[in-house]
């Protein structure tokens, strides 16, 4: 379900099934104010108001309108609410019926009365307002959501300014009433309109108005009822009795709208006036020559009109059985504003089988429409627990790099080999979400893993065992150990060439300080490079200033102690990752510093 963005304006107080409106101001002055006022009172998106019936807090913006907004959930997520209403009138209905309310009570005659908040139709709560009381009552129509009803007994409809009304229903019922709710700080103000035929509507407090036998009552009705009852003025007698109209005159009246009425192809109009010109007496010999001949013109057009018609009804029905949408849709709409009259039982037919079609058309559609929404929500939903994951596994990674870089020294190997294997599968659901920085060092973790494993010689089993066996030599430490006298490694190294080279630890480039992975003060960044970065630069320097010895026979061999005539990778250490001697570099393969390395000591050994 996506989330409505809209800001939420208007809330209930004490509780989520309250109805006492609260609006929140909108400038961020008055909402100190505000606060200050109800610093005891809470705030609810109340279930009258269409609302989830969570609690709400206050926003204060100087940028931009203050308003309610929602806590969020327990697991820190936004509070998805389902409110369609949230601006500042979706509380008018809670603010009528609190007005109303005072207003009977304040009349001494008006003990027994009701609110109902309808949903005829299945219309939005807070759309219509039922007061009821003594022998009749009131429906307040606040948005267009319902179409008002004239003629029900009991209930007189009030309108919203938003709600429209015909002109015939104006001047039947004399006047409608109007309602309208003004702003006045926290609170909507009601307003009682009445709307005339030709007269402007006006508007009038609650404490003006009054119950009568005929309803709801304002000054304007009293000034409209008196005007209609009086009586009309008496007319003063004409010496000179009006003319009829000749008889000439009119036949050429209705000759006329006889040719317009054929001209636009109303078959209705030219029945009904031929049916008057063919009774018309009185007339003159040239007069009636011209009736005649229009009438036999008006026959053969209305036959010709009957031949497009059942064309037009077959055609329609074609398009049906060949679900032709378009040519049906088309055909529909010509045939109901053209041949709506005088229609047959087969005709009849014919419509409601086109009608159908189409309604059934819409229907597919809608369908879907529907599936092609539930997928969208579906994948969306998807996406949200994909995200929601990959934040859960960024957060476990950052954990088990603390773990890691806290107790990693003594942590046993079995369990650092665990813990990092757990720490690449999280890190690959993480996926994007998690930062360079992290990623980087999951990488070296996995790395000084893959090292540490290979460092370690594989022990045979006894029955592998065998005398005269020569035993390979143990794998020299990486890291050996420093002695009390020797002074410690930044101390070695010049500090300008403490950032010569990249990290193999957490990766840092030339040029850049090691990042504080294991928290040694109080930055991202150490103050001194790692031991690692610093042994790589000794190492470096060692092998350039130490004269190259020629490689010694291999352990094993039984060749006549000459020595080897290149020196291969895999016979010196990396400079890059140092791994030892017929150790592999990690983690992608032989590193092209120690192919170089191999190549410039078989260079200098043989000149």
């Amino acid at each position: 379900m996506r989330g409505d963005r809209r800001q939420i304006q208007t809330a209930v107080l004490g509780s989520a099934d309250s109805e006492e409106p609260l609006m929140l101001p909108l400038e961020a002055i008055e909402l100190d104010a505000f606060r200050r006022r109800h610093s005891d009172d809470t705030f609810w998106c109340g279930l009258l108001l269409g609302g989830c019936g969570g609690q709400l807090t206050t926003k204060l913006y100087t940028d931009r309108v203050c308003h309610f907004a929602h806590h969020p959930g327990p697991d820190g997520l936004p509070h998805v609410c389902g409110r369609h209403a949230r601006g500042v009138a979706s509380a008018d209905h809670l603010y009528v019926k609190s007005a109303a309310t005072a207003w009977f009570r304040g009349c001494g005659d008006q003990a027994d009365f009701g609110f109902d908040f309808a949903r005829p139709d299945g219309a939005a709560i807070g759309s219509v307002v039922d007061i009821r009381f003594t022998a009749r009552g009131l429906r307040v129509h606040l948005d267009q959501a319902v179409e008002p009803t004239w003629d029900e007994d009991g209930l007189e409809p009030v309108l919203g300014v938003s709600v429209p009304v015909d002109r015939d229903t104006l001047i039947r019922r004399w006047y409608v009433h109007r309602i309208r709710l003004d702003s006045e700080g926290t609170t909507r103000r009601v307003r009682i309109g009445t709307e005339a035929f030709a007269r402007p509507t006006e508007w009038f407090g609650l404490d003006e108005c009054e119950m009568t036998e005929r309803g709801l009552s304002t000054p304007a009705i009293e000034r409209i009822v008196r005007s209609r009852s009086a009586p009309p003025p008496a007319r003063r007698p004409s010496g000179k009795s009006r003319k009829a109209p000749d008889t000439r005159a009119q036949a050429q009246v209705l000759l006329r709208r006889l040719h317009e009425a054929r001209t636009v192809g109303a078959v209705v109009v030219v029945n009904r006036v031929s049916s008057t010109l063919a009774t018309m007496d009185g007339v003159d010999q040239e007069t009636r020559t011209q009736i005649d001949a229009a009438l036999e013109e008006a026959k053969v057009w209305l036959e010709e009109q009957a031949v497009v018609r059942w064309q037009m009804f077959c055609r329609l029905g074609d398009a049906v059985a060949e679900e032709n949408v378009q040519e049906a849709r088309g055909l529909l709409a010509r045939v109901n504003a053209v041949a709506a009259h005088d229609r047959t039982d087969a005709e009849n037919q014919t419509v409601g089988a086109a009608a159908e079609f189409l309604a059934a058309l819409v229907r597919e559609q809608e369908e879907a429409a529907r599936k092609l929404s539930a997928e969208a929500e579906a994948e969306a939903e998807a996406r949200r627990r994909k995200a929601w994951r990959g934040a859960e596994a960024v957060q476990r990674v950052r954990a088990t790099l603390r773990t890691l870089r806290r107790q990693g020294r003594s942590m046993s190997q079995a369990d650092k080999r665990r813990r990092v294997e757990q720490l690449v599968e999280m890190a690959a659901m993480a996926g994007d979400q998690l930062p360079s920085r992290e990623a980087n060092q999951v990488e070296a973790w996995k790395a000084r893993v893959e090292r540490e494993r290979a460092a370690v010689p594989e022990r045979a089993l006894p029955v592998q065992k065998q005398i005269g066996q020569v035993r390979p030599p143990k794998a020299r430490d990486k890291r050996p150990e420093m002695k009390k006298d020797e002074p410690r490694l930044h101390h070695q190294v010049a500090r300008g060439d403490w950032y010569r080279g990249t990290c193999p630890r957490c990766h840092a480039g030339p040029g850049k300080a090691c990042a504080n992975d294991d928290r040694v003060g109080p930055g991202k960044t150490r103050q001194i490079p790692h031991d690692e970065r610093l042994r790589r630069i000794l190492q470096t320097r060692k092998a350039i200033a130490q004269p190259l010895q020629p490689r010694r026979e291999r352990w094993g061999e039984q060749g006549s102690g000459s020595p080897a005539r290149t020196w291969h990778a895999m016979d010196v250490t990396c400079p890059k990752c140092d791994a030892a001697p017929n150790a592999p570099c990690t983690p992608h393969g032989t590193h092209r510093e120690r192919i170089q390395w191999a190549k410039e000591f078989t260079r200098k050994l043989w000149g």
